[in-house]
C-alpha cells in the first residue's frame, strides 16, 4: 500500500466512527442535513423519477428546491435545533451536474469547517470535477453504479447527456460507466473517501453486482451500499428485492469490499438522524428563510 492509499484509509477510518452513512454503529447516533440544491440531472435512470413532494421517502424527492443561501441559512437553524456532524448535497438531481453544489460547500466549509462535507453523484462529471471537490475540501463522494457490463448497463439507463450531445443506449452506458470509473480512480488519488452505491435489480443486475464491486475497489473505492430496487418509471414492473436476496448479494460484496447495511434511502432534504429523528423539508416553512 502506497502513501496515497495508506491517508485514503485513515481518513475512510475516520468517516466510519462520525458519519451515519458510513458507520452501521452511527447510523442512529450522528445527525446528518441533506440540502435540495441539485435539480438538474444529466442522465435518465430507468428506475428514477425527480419529484417534488412531502410524501414520498425516497432519493430524488424534495418538498422545494432550496438556492444556495437559502440552503446556507437551513443549516445553520439545523446546528441551533440539534447536533449535526454531516451536511450533503444529493439531489434531487445530479450534484456535480449543479455549480450551487461548489457554491454551497465554500460557503458551508468556511462557516463550519469541522463539518464532514459529502456529495452524491452518478459519476458522469467525476473526471471533470475533481479540482473543484478538492478546492471545495469535500470530505466523501458516492457514486451510483449499477454495472460495468455494456450489456446489462444499456437495459439500465435510457440516455447520457455529456458535453453538448445526448447518447442513448449502450453508448450512453459506455459513456458513464468510462467517467464513473475513471472518476473514482483520480479521486482515490486526491485522498478523497469513496463509497458506491448498487440498486439491486432483480433479474438484471443481481448477479452482477460482485463484478462492480471488484472493478471499484481495484479503483480505489472505499465502501459499498447495495440498495433494493424502488420498482418506478420504466422498471415499475420489476420486483423489489427481499430480505434474502439483498443478503446475498451483500455477503458475497463484503467478501470483496467493506459493505454499508443501514441505508434509509434518504429523501434529498431529509435531515437529522437516519431512522430515528429524521425530518424533512416540509417540516420548515418556505418562509422561515
Amino acid at each position: 500500500m502506497n502513501e496515497d492509499e495508506i491517508g485514503n484509509e485513515s481518513k475512510f477510518a475516520h468517516l466510519t466512527k462520525v458519519h451515519p452513512c458510513f458507520s452501521e454503529k452511527m447510523h442512529d447516533k450522528v445527525g446528518r442535513a441533506h440540502v435540495p440544491i441539485a435539480p438538474r440531472c444529466n442522465i435518465q435512470c430507468n428506475f428514477c423519477t425527480r419529484e417534488i413532494n412531502k410524501c414520498e421517502n425516497r432519493p430524488g424527492v424534495s418538498a422545494r428546491v432550496m438556492n444556495v443561501q437559502d440552503a446556507v441559512d437551513h443549516v445553520e437553524e439545523i446546528i441551533k435545533e440539534m447536533p449535526i456532524k454531516v451536511v450533503g448535497v444529493a439531489g434531487p438531481g445530479d450534484a456535480l451536474a449543479n455549480p450551487e453544489t461548489f457554491e454551497f460547500f465554500k460557503i458551508i466549509d468556511k462557516k463550519f469547517p469541522d463539518l464532514i462535507k459529502c456529495l452524491s453523484t452518478n459519476g458522469l462529471l467525476l473526471p471533470d470535477k475533481i479540482d473543484d471537490i478538492v478546492e471545495a475540501n469535500i470530505n466523501s463522494v458516492t457514486v451510483t453504479i449499477n454495472a460495468v457490463d455494456p450489456e446489462i448497463g444499456q437495459h439500465i439507463y435510457s440516455n447520457v447527456f455529456y458535453n453538448g450531445k445526448l447518447y442513448e443506449g449502450k453508448e450512453a452506458f459506455e459513456v458513464l460507466s468510462k467517467n464513473q470509473l475513471e472518476g473514482i480512480g483520480k479521486l482515490a488519488g486526491k485522498g478523497v473517501v469513496i463509497k458506491v452505491n448498487s440498486v439491486l435489480i432483480p433479474g438484471l443486475n443481481d448477479k452482477h453486482i460482485v463484478d462492480i464491486a471488484r472493478e471499484v475497489k481495484k479503483r480505489g473505492a472505499n465502501l459499498m451500499n447495495v440498495l433494493p430496487l424502488i420498482p418506478l418509471y420504466k422498471m415499475k414492473d420489476y420486483p423489489r428485492p427481499g430480505c434474502a436476496e439483498l443478503s446475498e448479494v451483500r455477503d458475497a460484496v463484503e467478501e470483496i469490499i467493506p459493505v454499508f447495511r443501514a441505508c434509509t434511502q434518504c429523501r434529498a432534504d431529509a435531515y437529522g438522524v437516519p431512522g430515528k429523528e429524521d425530518k424533512h423539508l416540509d417540516m420548515t416553512p418556505a418562509s422561515h428563510y
